[in-house]
């Protein structure tokens, strides 16, 4: 299980989302967030952005390049 929830530009995964899920930690802002069952076994819960978040559906495949700034839909 990956640890940490934000999604840094040196990790590579790719796996299919299981949950979105959204909440506001601080009452400011919404913060939304996807859980990955990852291709190499395990699991991670990443934050993505707003306009990623609303296009994925549970099973669809996401991938993160090392290098890439956030995952993309595959």
């Amino acid at each position: 299980m990956v640890t940490s929830r934000k999604v840094r530009e040196e990790d590579a995964w790719d796996g299919v989302v299981a949950d979105r899920t959204r909440r506001s930690t601080d009452g400011s802002g919404m913060y939304h967030y996807v859980e990955v069952r990852l291709s190499g076994g395990g699991t991670g819960r990443f934050r993505v952005d707003k306009a990623l978040w609303e296009t994925l559906s549970v099973g669809d495949r996401l991938v993160k390049e090392a290098g890439a700034a956030a995952p993309a839909k595959a």
